[in-house]
C-alpha cells in the first residue's frame, strides 16, 4: 500500500503530487472495483492537465502517447460503461473538499442553477430544442441541472443532473439506445433542483442559504418546498411578481352568514389589490436606495444601490386560509438607470442588515465562474458520447477534478494564510528597512513618472490588467461564454 507524507495540522499529504495521488485513492474506493482504479485516475489527471480538447481519446493520446489504443479503451469504459455510482462518488469530492471550506469560514451558501452544451445533432441523450444560456436563445442543448455549496473564497457542484425533455422521457426506442434508466419518469427543472436539495439535506451538508435566479426564484412552488425543508432562501423574482406592503395584507374571510359552509379563504376587492414589485420600488422612490459594496472585483469594487423592504408574497393567496409571513424584498436600482435592474425574495431574518442581504445574494456570481472553468478548463462540455450513463460519469469526473483544484486553493490562500503548516517563521521586518527602488522617506517626493515618457516611441501599455483563471491555462484557450 501507498504511504503518504501527511501533514499534522491538515490532515493533507505534503506535495501536490502526493495529494493528487491521495485524493484519487479516496475515489477509487468510490468506484467500487479495483480495474476501475487506473482508468479513474488516467481521467482525473488528462482533466487536469493542459490540453484544448478534454473528450476521452485526446486526453489518452496524451497521457500515454506509446498505448494510445489500450488507454482509450480502459477510459472510455469507466466513463460510458461502468456501473459506478455517481451519488456515491460525488459523496466523496465533497468529503474531502468541505474541511478546507470549513476553514475559510464553512457554507454559506446552496447555489442552484442549470448550464447548457449546445449539440449540432439530434441523437445524444437529452437534446432538444430549448433555452440554451451559452446561446441565449432556443436550439439544441442538453441541459444540466446543479447544486452547489459555496462561500466568498471556494464554490463547488455537489449534484448534478440531465434535464430529460418530455419527448425524451415519452419514446421508449430513444430510451433504450441512451441507457436511461427505466424508472426515470418527467420532472421538471424545479422538480430536479428541489431533489437535489432534499437529498443534500438528508445526507447533512452543512446548510447555507439557498440561492438561485429568477428562474427558479420566481416559483412560489419552489420557495415554498425551501422554506419546508427548514432551509433559508435569497432568489431571484421578475418584476411582475406581487406582493403586500409591509402592514397590508389579504383581507380575512368574510363573516358567516349562517347558511352552506362557512367562508375560510382569504379575500380581496378592488380596493384591496397587492402590488408588483416594479411599482412597489417606483412608489418608493430613489431617495430611499443606499449605494452597497459587496466585494472587490477585478479592477474595481462592486457597487450599486439598493433598498430593502419588508413584504407579503402575493401570489393566489385568496386560495389560502392564512396569509403568507413577511419576508425582505431586495431591489437593485444602479445609479444611471431609469428603472430598478434586479428584485430578489428573501426568508433571512428580519433584523439583517442590508449589506448582508446584498452581499449573500451576490454570492450567485460564484456559480457563473464555476462553469466557466469548468467547461474552460476541465472540458465539462467536451463530452461526445451519446449515453446517459457517460453524461453523468464525465460530469462526475470533471467536478472531481475541480474540487481537486478548489482544495488547493484553499490550502494556499492569496492573503498569505497556509493551512499546510508549512516550516517556515514569519519574522519582523528589521527596523529602517527600506526595499531596493523604494523612495527615501526622509526626501521630498518627486513627481510621478509616467513609465512611457522615457520611450516616446513605444506605445503605451493598455490600462488595466486582464484576470489570470485560476487554473491551469491552456495553450489555446477559448472564449469565456454565459452558461
Amino acid at each position: 500500500m501507498v504511504q503518504f507524507r501527511m501533514d499534522r495540522v491538515t490532515g493533507f499529504a505534503v506535495s501536490p503530487g502526493e495529494r493528487f495521488e491521495k485524493y484519487t485513492s479516496v475515489l477509487m474506493r468510490a468506484v467500487g472495483h479495483a480495474d476501475r482504479a487506473e482508468p479513474l485516475r488516467l481521467y482525473c489527471a488528462g482533466l487536469l492537465l493542459p490540453g484544448e480538447r478534454k473528450s476521452v481519446e485526446p486526453m489518452a493520446a496524451r497521457l500515454v502517447p506509446d498505448d494510445v489504443r489500450s488507454t482509450h479503451q480502459r477510459m472510455h469504459h469507466l466513463v460510458a460503461d461502468s456501473p459506478w455510482n455517481d451519488r456515491r462518488v460525488l459523496a466523496a469530492v465533497r468529503g474531502y473538499a468541505l474541511p478546507v471550506f470549513k476553514a475559510h469560514g464553512g457554507v454559506e451558501a446552496w447555489i442552484v442553477d442549470d448550464t447548457g452544451i449546445p449539440k449540432k445533432g439530434k441523437h445524444s441523450v437529452g437534446v432538444a430544442r430549448q433555452y440554451c444560456g451559452v446561446l441565449g436563445k432556443q436550439d439544441n442543448c442538453q441541459v444540466a441541472v446543479s447544486l452547489s455549496v459555496a462561500n466568498e473564497r471556494l464554490s463547488l457542484p455537489i449534484a448534478y443532473e440531465l434535464y430529460l425533455p418530455e419527448t425524451w422521457v415519452e419514446n421508449k426506442e430513444m430510451r433504450r439506445k441512451a441507457g436511461i434508466p427505466d424508472d426515470m419518469a418527467f420532472r421538471t427543472k424545479l422538480e430536479i433542483a428541489l431533489g437535489q436539495l432534499r437529498t443534500a439535506v438528508e445526507e447533512d451538508v452543512p446548510r447555507g442559504v439557498v440561492l438561485g435566479d429568477a428562474g427558479y426564484g420566481n416559483s412560489t412552488a419552489f420557495r415554498d418546498g425551501i422554506t419546508e425543508m427548514g432551509l433559508t432562501y435569497a432568489v431571484g423574482i421578475q418584476a411582475s411578481t406581487t406582493v403586500w406592503p409591509q402592514g397590508e395584507g389579504p383581507a380575512p374571510a368574510p363573516a358567516f352568514s349562517g347558511k352552506g359552509r362557512p367562508p375560510r379563504l382569504l379575500t380581496r376587492d378592488e380596493d384591496h389589490q397587492p402590488v408588483s414589485v416594479e411599482v412597489l420600488a417606483r412608489r418608493v422612490g430613489r431617495a430611499r436606495f443606499r449605494s452597497i459594496t459587496w466585494r472587490q472585483g477585478t479592477r474595481t469594487p462592486l457597487k450599486s444601490r439598493f433598498c430593502a423592504l419588508r413584504v407579503r408574497p402575493a401570489h393566489r393567496d385568496y386560495w389560502r386560509t392564512d396569509a403568507r409571513a413577511e419576508e425582505w424584498l431586495l431591489i437593485e436600482w444602479p445609479a444611471g438607470q431609469k428603472e430598478p435592474t434586479k428584485y430578489f425574495l428573501s426568508t433571512l431574518p428580519a433584523d439583517t442588515p442590508l449589506p448582508t442581504l446584498v452581499r449573500v445574494v451576490k454570492l450567485r456570481w460564484r456559480i457563473e465562474r464555476d462553469y466557466e472553468e469548468l467547461k474552460d478548463e476541465l472540458g465539462l462540455d467536451h463530452y461526445e458520447g451519446r449515453g446517459w450513463r457517460g453524461f453523468h460519469h464525465h460530469a462526475s469526473l470533471c467536478i472531481a477534478a475541480y474540487a481537486f483544484l478548489a482544495v488547493e486553493r484553499g490550502l494556499f490562500s492569496p492573503s498569505g494564510l497556509s493551512l499546510l503548516g508549512l516550516p517556515f517563521q514569519i519574522a519582523p521586518v528589521p527596523e529602517g528597512f527600506r526595499p531596493r527602488g523604494a523612495p527615501d522617506p526622509g526626501t521630498t517626493p518627486c513627481g510621478r513618472v509616467r513609465r512611457d515618457d522615457a520611450n516616446p516611441d513605444r506605445s503605451p501599455a493598455p490600462q488595466g490588467g486582464s484576470s489570470m483563471s485560476l487554473l491551469s491555462q491552456t495553450t489555446t484557450r477559448r472564449t469565456s461564454r454565459p452558461h
